[in-house]
């Protein structure tokens, strides 16, 4: 079924440092209370509260990439979305990973999915990416955004993706679609602990191109 931010943790999320440490880089999993302990507003605060204090940790460090999947992919959009003048520092993103995300909330609130959630249509609206384009042209405008789809994810899925990608093309930002072929939901994903899988090697030339060699730091946020 997937986490949906109810189930999982940061635990679940380091397989992907593998081939990336081993290259030098960091590589990070940051956590937040799953539903019903935390509901939208929550999560999405802490998951940016987790950036800021990671780039503090890690200040010499000279490149910041953001990677999520799933529920953690539409955190990880949230994330470019933020306005940072409300927080002590300005992450300076220079890459995002979005894989087979969750970009509009609104269709979700009359599901299941919704009930430890308990989120109204106002805070579905206020959390979804689809509705902060403007705010992350403001925020990210300088990041790679790379928005991953699988061959094999369900229809309304791939139709977020697709609808994002558009979303953030139109608005003239960075942005690439990977429709990744013979992979679904979860191992699109899972597939990152291989150095020669098609997004990972996608991944360290995206560091390479922005200059910055392997001193960089992936930000993994889990489902």
């Amino acid at each position: 079924m997937g986490g949906y931010w109810q189930f999982l943790s940061k635990e679940e999320s380091g397989f992907m440092a593998v081939p990336l440490v081993s290259k030098g880089v960091v590589v990070v999993a940051v956590d937040y209370d799953t539903a019903p302990k935390g509901n939208m507003d929550l999560i999405v605060s802490q998951v940016r509260k987790s950036v800021v204090s990671v780039v503090q940790q890690y200040s010499h460090i000279s490149g910041l990439f953001i990677c999520g999947h799933s529920a953690g992919a539409h955190l990880a959009a949230m994330v470019l979305s933020t306005d940072w003048s409300q927080y002590s520092i300005t992450p300076q993103i220079k890459g995002a990973f979005l894989v087979s995300g969750i970009y509009d909330l609104l269709p979700i609130v009359s599901t299941y999915v919704n009930e430890p959630l308990k989120m109204t249509e106002e805070v579905a609206v206020k959390n979804s990416p689809t509705t902060l384009v403007e705010q992350l042209k403001t925020s990210s405008s300088g990041c790679h955004i790379v928005v991953a789809v699988a061959e094999h994810d369900s229809p309304e899925f791939r139709k977020q993706s697709e609808d994002y990608y558009k979303m953030l093309e139109a608005s003239g930002l960075n942005v690439t679609l990977e429709d990744v072929p013979n992979t679904d939901h979860f191992n699109i994903i899972e597939r990152l602990v291989d150095g020669d899988y098609h997004l990972t090697k996608l991944l360290l030339k995206m560091m390479e191109s922005a200059n910055f060699g392997y001193n960089a730091i992936i930000i993994n946020i889990h489902l």
